[in-house]
């Protein structure tokens, strides 16, 4: 099989309304439109910590997961779903919202840091470090102190539709991913990101 093989698709963000269109949410943002493209429904699951759904891409089942946890305690509830069904670290992508890109540039990359990102802490603390990452910008407020409140706030709507723009380039590179490989997919995705926040 040319593809990488894949397991699960975590995306990272807070529970509730009042954090449902948060930039922080971004990750949800992404496994839901996931889920919606492919008919799929969210259930929670108390073992898990979490909402599970269930997908077929490109002959791949994929086990989908939004942690319940709150950002900062996701990996229990990472490894919980992980040890479950026997998903190796590197069969593990996590999509997480990015200050460092900006918004409507996406990247995937396979393990690393967690440059100050609370979810992927406490993925890395508890699942290791070597899982994929889909990183979506949401850009940056340009003072450190002012990246909480940022972080949990909703986006202004260019910066909030091109957000929107990367999750569609995602979906499209996970096709890439398991039908092509990790390293097409990511020649795709930052060529098309690239294109899309130089016309922005």
């Amino acid at each position: 099989m040319a593809g990488t093989p894949l397991q699960i698709v975590v995306g990272l963000g807070n529970p509730g309304p009042e954090h449902r269109l948060t930039r922080h949410n971004a990750g949800f943002w992404f496994v839901d439109a996931l889920a919606y493209r492919h008919g799929a429904q969210f259930r929670s699951h108390a073992r898990y910590q979490g909402e599970i759904a269930k997908v077929t891409v490109e002959g791949t089942e994929l086990v989908l997961l939004k942690p319940q946890t709150y950002m900062n305690r996701s990996g229990l509830s990472i490894r919980a779903l992980m040890d479950y069904i026997k998903a190796p670290v590197g069969e593990i992508l996590v999509v997480h919202d990015e200050l460092d890109l900006p918004s409507g540039v996406a990247r995937l990359k396979l393990g690393g840091g967690h440059g100050g990102h609370n979810g992927l802490r406490d993925t890395i603390t508890h699942c290791g470090a070597d899982f994929w990452r889909l990183r979506l910008g949401i850009g940056h407020p340009g003072d450190k102190a002012e990246v909480i409140d940022y972080v949990l706030q909703r986006a202004r709507p260019a910066e909030e539709n091109a957000i929107v723009d990367s999750i569609d380039f995602g979906m499209e590179t996970l096709t890439t991913f398991l039908r092509d490989g990790a390293e097409k997919a990511m020649h795709w995705l930052h060529s098309k990101s690239v294109a899309s926040s130089s016309q922005g």
